[in-house]
């Protein structure tokens, strides 16, 4: 065997050796999909025109509906999950416009009316992709109706949560998607 050979078989034999059974075959899943059901709390907020939304009446409408929670300075987690909404409008045909995005905002002494606005306008956001903020304390009863309740804004989560039509469940996302996985989810439950 000569020198070169050899050292492939150790560094092969070594990854064999170090890794768990199977890693090498298959990549963790890029996300976590649970369904869940959640009871939306009666609250009422404020949307990027400064119009007063009741988020429960919003949510339950029958329309279909995506969720996620961000913030209008954030540099992490939320330009991801924005860009996955803008993306998923452009990837809209007509007949499913209807989607209603909603993003709500887990920095309200910070996010206001003319804040998420400018925002929503970075992303090219078209008419039914809502930006909403309010009280605090109605805020932290949204996140944790949703379980996605954080202290601390800078250590929130990736998660967006698409409401299923059909039986009101929320298909929870907890991770970043690819556009064709945020797609593929969305027409899991017929949104698309």
């Amino acid at each position: 065997m000569n020198p070169r050979t050899w050292r492939m078989a150790i560094l092969v034999f070594g990854l064999w050796a170090v890794l768990p059974c199977g890693l090498l075959a298959q990549a963790p899943p890029p996300y976590k999909r649970t369904v869940e059901t959640y009871t939306v709390p009666d609250v009422t907020l404020v949307n990027q025109d400064g119009t007063k939304v009741k988020l429960r009446t919003l949510l339950d409408s029958g329309q279909p509906v995506i969720v996620d929670f961000i913030f209008g300075t954030c540099t992490t987690i939320c330009p991801v999950l924005s860009a996955g909404y803008a993306n998923l409008q452009n990837k809209m045909p007509a007949e499913s416009a209807k989607v209603h995005l909603i993003s709500i905002s887990i920095d309200p002494e910070n996010d206001t009316p003319k804040v998420m606005r400018d925002y929503l306008k970075r992303y090219r956001a078209k008419p039914g992709w809502d930006f909403l903020t309010g009280k605090r304390e109605d805020i932290d009863k949204v996140m944790t109706a949703f379980n996605a309740y954080i202290p601390n804004k800078m250590s929130h989560y990736p998660l967006t949560f698409i409401r299923d039509p059909k039986t009101g469940q929320w298909v929870r996302i907890f991770g970043l998607l690819s556009s064709t996985e945020f797609v593929a989810e969305c027409r899991k439950v017929g949104l698309l």
